[in-house]
């Protein structure tokens, strides 16, 4: 079983930065890629930003420019960094893994972290 804990969520004015983190615990694969997803009240969840285990990177077109991704394989740890955020960005976000970026979301679900913008 793997254990995914995000934290660094918060409360953040327009214009401001965020920086995320997930650490995955127990039976986890350094080959998985990880990433995240998002949700906001009445809508589905959503594809926000994914990294490979050989660092690729793919990005929504709605946080490219704005959010970088990145991970520390010695922590198991992914970082999403987010600047210039908008009051659109409000939403939980929740980190994921899976055995490709294609496929991110079929192994493992954090439980949320709340991240809210106002404007």
């Amino acid at each position: 079983q793997v254990n995914m804990v995000e934290t660094g969520g918060g409360l953040v004015q327009a214009g401001g930065s965020l920086r995320l983190a997930c650490t995955a615990s127990g039976r986890t694969s350094n080959t998985d890629a990880m990433g995240w997803f998002r949700q906001s009240p009445g809508k589905e969840r959503e594809f926000v930003a994914a990294i490979s285990w050989s660092g690729i990177t793919r990005y929504a077109d709605s946080v490219s420019g704005r959010f970088t991704i990145s991970r520390d394989y010695a922590k198991n740890t992914v970082h999403l960094q987010m600047n210039s955020l908008k009051p659109e960005d409000t939403a939980v976000y929740y980190c994921a893994t899976g055995p490709t970026i294609a496929t991110l979301g079929s192994s493992s679900w954090g439980q949320g972290t709340q991240v809210t913008v106002s404007s």
